[in-house]
């Protein structure tokens, strides 16, 4: 008998732009863009990686994070 994969959840970040990008840092502007977030209010959909983790902790006085089970 073959054994079988347990099916891996795909695990997602929900990121949400809370607060104006205004008067912060180019840096900071940036990785807001790179995350796809362009207007407030906007909701994107990511995978769960470490560099999504690092680029929502640099910016995690902007954005609203929950996490996601598919």
């Amino acid at each position: 008998m073959v054994p079988r994969k347990k099916k891996e959840t795909v695990r997602k970040l929900r990121i949400t732009l809370r607060k104006s990008v205004i008067g912060y840092s180019e840096r900071q502007k940036a990785t807001v863009r790179a995350l796809g977030l362009h207007h407030l209010g906007q909701v994107v959909e990511k995978e769960d990686s470490p560099a999504v983790r690092g680029m929502v902790a640099k910016v995690s006085h902007l954005v609203e994070v929950q996490e996601v089970e598919e």
